[in-house]
């Protein structure tokens, strides 16, 4: 062995899964020992790419000889990457470590700008299809273009520590994260960030969607691998920071709550296996893999346990395949969604409800387990937040949702027009007809406009308070609610009551925010109101010119030719002509 590799050291600092508070994986980071020219070694691999291969060998033996079954991330430059494509040094300590490459996550560091693009996206090709997971490190504060970025769709992307400073305040630095996270949803990647060192920080990139993070709040990097990191308790969101990322309505992904599996090759004896177990307690189950590292059995650590218990259970089973005593897999695909892993657990036998179940890549190869109590955890917090945020009249989502959806169609470049809603008079609706009549019109137009964006794929509703409702849709998305709110009568307490509504249709680059899109909404009000009747008027930001669609120069007559009052009991309820 090289005599430099005595002037280094290896430390390991864990990479926290945000969702579950647990260790998902160990980053390792090339030390210089105490008085040795270590840095002139690590600076020597930035040109070396033989160099830097052998210190990442180095990083994957250094994990072995701490008995670790975490996942590990292992720092290595574009340029080694592009000019060594299978890594031999790195597959060589892998394989003995017996470790595997799905279970090594690479993390590309830069400089990007002289790295040869097409060479380096082949050679990633290659170590994908050797089962190595691809990071981007260090982004947001490097030489990465954007445009390789979307070209690698790299597993993880690594938000640089420079992002996480005034998170909770810098609206440019919320912009660029949530930008960021748009990136991984549709990559299928996770969001990570370095540099997590106040608990002030730490809500900040949880109130972000950041999923992985990394930090000396949480562990510092040291010699030995932290069986315990510290998660502090959420504080409230600092004021002006943005609202959580909109959760799919299919819940939020599994790879969120992927955790490290314990894998043994299938010929794996039971008594392996229970070595295993016993020595390592944190373990719930192990994987049984084939060759590729495709699950092939499961075993649960209680059921395994308890069977070898027996009188003669060691006996009976100890020198046998371990595959005598487990079970099917129970697998998902990478893409899957919680709700996915709950469909799986309610499909199988009772007696394995609690079983971990496997992640699996497109191969099929094992990539991590997931605990049903981190699943349900996380849904039952999903419904309880989801609650919090809902009206109470008319149980619709309040602003923070409909904001933090539209920057994050401004994020994507998407076109959307965002449109204000609200009762004409309707202070006058309760002084005449009274409070419930009023609170029963404005929970029949919620009911419009929640039926009417159920058949709408970008409509989203809101209720901000009052009479007042926002609409987020498509550019062209907006007849179909003006044809179920505005050309049909309206009647509170046997009243006839208008709708008035104002449009913002903003092209991508028309409006940076939330803020902007909201401002733009304001005179186009003031123009619906002044127009008898019904009415819609449509802008645009930055443009002074509006178009009537409803009103005294547009307005579409109800065929009825007059108001018609709802039954009694159903005041307010939304009649066509």
């Amino acid at each position: 062995m090289p005599a430099w590799t005595d002037q280094l050291r290896f430390a390991f600092q864990p990479v926290v899964n945000l969702s579950t508070g647990s260790v998902a994986a160990l980053e390792i980071l090339a030390r210089p020992e105490d008085g040795a020219d270590g840095p002139g070694i690590l600076d020597s691999a930035h040109h070396c790419p033989d160099l830097d291969a052998e210190l990442a060998a180095l990083a994957v033996r250094a994990a072995a000889d701490q008995e670790t079954l975490l996942p590990l991330h292992i720092n290595v430059f574009a340029t080694t990457v592009a000019e060594l494509p299978r890594m031999t040094s790195l597959g060589k300590a892998v394989h003995d470590a017996g470790r595997r490459p799905w279970e090594i996550t690479l993390d590309l560091g830069g400089p990007f700008t002289q790295v040869p693009r097409a060479a380096l996206l082949e050679s990633v090709a290659v170590l994908r299809d050797e089962g190595y997971r691809i990071c981007a490190d260090g982004v947001g504060d490097g030489d990465l273009p954007l445009r390789l970025l979307g070209e690698l769709a790299p597993d993880l992307v690594k938000l640089d520590a420079a992002l996480c400073t005034r998170l909770d305040a810098d609206r440019g630095r919320q912009a660029a994260v949530a930008a960021m996270r748009a990136l991984c949803e549709r990559v299928g990647g996770l969001l990570a960030i370095e540099g997590v060192e106040t608990e002030r920080q730490y809500t900040a990139v949880r109130d972000a969607g950041v999923q992985l993070a990394q930090g000396y709040l949480f562990a510092p990097p040291a010699r030995r691998p932290a069986t315990e990191v510290y998660l502090p308790a959420a504080l409230p969101p600092a004021p002006g920071s943005p609202a959580a990322p909109r959760r799919p309505a299919s819940g939020p992904p599994v790879a969120q709550f992927l955790q490290p599996a314990a894998l043994l090759p299938m010929s794996a004896s039971a008594g392996a296996v229970r070595s295993h177990l016993t020595g390592f307690p944190e373990v719930s189950g192990v994987l049984l893999v084939d060759a590729d590292g495709v699950p092939v059995r499961a075993i649960d650590r209680d059921r395994f346990l308890l069977s070898l218990s027996g009188r003669y259970g060691h006996a009976l089973y100890a020198d046998r395949p371990a595959l005598r005593l487990a079970d099917r897999p129970r697998t998902v695909g990478a893409d899957a969604t919680a709700w996915q892993v709950l469909d799986v657990i309610a499909e199988g036998d009772r007696d394995r409800t609690g079983d971990d179940v496997a992640v699996v890549d497109e191969r099929g190869r094992c990539m991590g387990v997931v605990h049903l109590a981190d699943i349900v955890r996380a849904l039952a917090e999903s419904r309880v937040e989801q609650a919090a945020r809902l009206n109470p009249l008319t149980r619709l989502p309040g602003s923070d949702e409909v904001n933090g959806e539209v920057d994050r169609r401004i994020a994507e470049c998407l076109a959307f027009s965002l449109s204000w809603l609200d009762v004409d008079g309707f202070k006058q609706v309760n002084d005449g007809a009274g409070f419930a009549a009023g609170d029963e019109l404005i929970r029949a137009v919620g009911r419009t406009l929640a039926q009417v964006a159920a058949g709408e794929p970008a409509g989203l509703v809101g209720h901000i308070g009052g009479d007042d409702f926002l609409v987020l849709a498509g550019p062209d998305g907006l007849e179909p609610f003006a044809a179920a709110l505005l050309d049909v009568s309206w009647s509170a307490g046997g009243r006839p009551v208008t709708l008035s509504l104002a449009t913002a249709v903003c092209p991508p680059g028309t409006v940076t925010g939330h803020r902007e899109a909201a401002a733009a909404l304001a005179p186009l009000k003031k123009a619906a109101k002044a127009l008898p009747g019904a009415s819609w008027v449509l802008g645009r930001p930055g443009s002074e010119r509006t178009e009537i669609r409803r009103g005294a120069a547009g307005r579409v007559p109800d065929p009825a030719g007059a108001a018609r009052t709802a039954p009694p009991g159903q005041e307010g309820v939304g009649t066509r002509g």
